[in-house]
């Protein structure tokens, strides 16, 4: 059908004439075509943050654990498997299927999680797991009002006053990249660094959350000293716990403070994984930063893959959908709740952040790496 005949439709007489806005509640000349498409591709979100809610429950209850594996079952012998109702089970196993993520078979009755599918949503060990980001959509939903009032008053949302299941998601879904690719990829490619870890270096994480790539790296160095500081007190001790059952305490040292008030001096490197645009005063950090790093000291930032313009991060970062939410909700938010509000958000792209770094008195800043997810900016003096 054509655009043209599809705004168009037959009276009673059989003479085609236009739909009007009073007969329809519609503009004159509006493309049904289109809106139906549209309404199609609407329906399409909203099943997809429906979703989140379920994958959520079905990681809480371990049912994509016992799926992973396990070949065709049904829901009575999920639910035995899991120790969980069988009639909530079927219900969870049909929208799964309605969206994919499990297979039916109407033959036998049974659902089976494809091992490929099992690797994105069974274990958080697994290299392609995502099942970490489901509680951080939850956890948007949740403060969906406060973010309604500060679009009205322009104020900030501490990151504290956040839903619980945001730090946690956060954890979870940033560790498996940490895991991936700071080891093998980009402290190979920030020039010398691993040899001066061996050797014994400080190291100086701000806004640590709960210390998953600190930890990372000093398993990986036992020789070096690290310390990570983060306004947020329960993630501080979190991470305290995890350093703890890691037998990494003697090393480790996670203490509660923020990005320009640590003490240290003659540091090695300072660090921000995922962090540094959040803040409300990021060239002010930076400088502290520079005050704070040896001579030949460095600060490396890990920031959300962007480009430098709107267009090319549509068009090229496929997390951009969920990473602008994110920031809306968080590191705008964030930012703006504390002092100066510059609010760079997650998607500032390198060419915003080197400027902010240059403005704090570093020379250089070169992107020294960069993933699906991430790009890592090294700056020195």
């Amino acid at each position: 059908m054509s655009t043209h005949s599809a705004s168009r439709r037959a009276d009673p007489e059989g003479i085609a004439t236009t739909p009007s806005a009073a007969a329809d509640g519609a503009p004159p000349d509006l493309d049904l075509e289109q809106v139906g498409a549209f309404a199609q591709q609407v329906g399409m979100m909203l099943a997809g943050g429906a979703t989140a809610a379920m994958m959520v429950v079905g990681d809480r209850v371990g049912l994509y654990a016992a799926l992973a594996g396990s070949g065709p079952v049904t829901p009575a012998e999920l639910a035995a498997t899991t120790g969980t109702a069988e009639r909530y089970v079927r219900e969870w196993l049909s929208q799964q299927a309605a969206v994919g993520i499990v297979r039916h078979d109407p033959a036998t009755g049974t659902f089976t999680l494809p091992a490929e599918h099992a690797a994105v949503l069974a274990s958080d060990d697994s290299p392609a797991a995502m099942i970490g980001a489901a509680p951080l959509v939850t956890g948007l939903h949740r403060r969906t009002d406060e973010l309604a009032e500060a679009f009205r008053t322009g104020r900030g949302v501490p990151w504290s006053e956040q839903d619980p299941t945001v730090f946690e998601s956060i954890e979870r879904f940033f560790r498996v990249g940490y895991r991936n690719s700071l080891l093998s990829e980009w402290v190979p490619a920030l020039d010398g660094l691993a040899d001066r870890l061996h050797a014994g270096a400080t190291v100086v994480d701000v806004g640590c959350g709960r210390g998953a790539p600190l930890l990372l790296l000093a398993e990986a160095f036992p020789t070096s000293r690290f310390v990570g500081y983060d306004v947020h007190e329960g993630s501080v001790e979190v991470a305290r716990r995890r350093a703890e059952e890691a037998g990494l305490a003697d090393r480790v040292r996670f203490d509660v403070g923020d990005a320009h008030g640590f003490a240290d001096r003659d540091v090695d490197v300072v660090t921000y994984f995922d962090a540094f645009h959040d803040l409300g005063d990021p060239v002010g950090a930076a400088a502290h930063a520079r005050r704070a790093l040896a001579d030949d000291g460095r600060l490396v930032l890990v920031e959300p893959r962007a480009a430098d313009d709107l267009a090319t991060t549509l068009a090229t970062v496929p997390m951009a959908p969920i990473s602008f939410a994110a920031s809306t909700f968080l590191c705008t938010a964030n930012s703006l709740s504390q002092p100066v509000g510059l609010a760079l958000g997650s998607q500032a792209g390198e060419g915003r952040l080197a400027e902010v770094l240059h403005e704090a008195g570093f020379g250089s800043v070169r992107r020294a790496a960069e993933n699906d997810f991430n790009m890592v900016l090294e700056a020195k003096v």
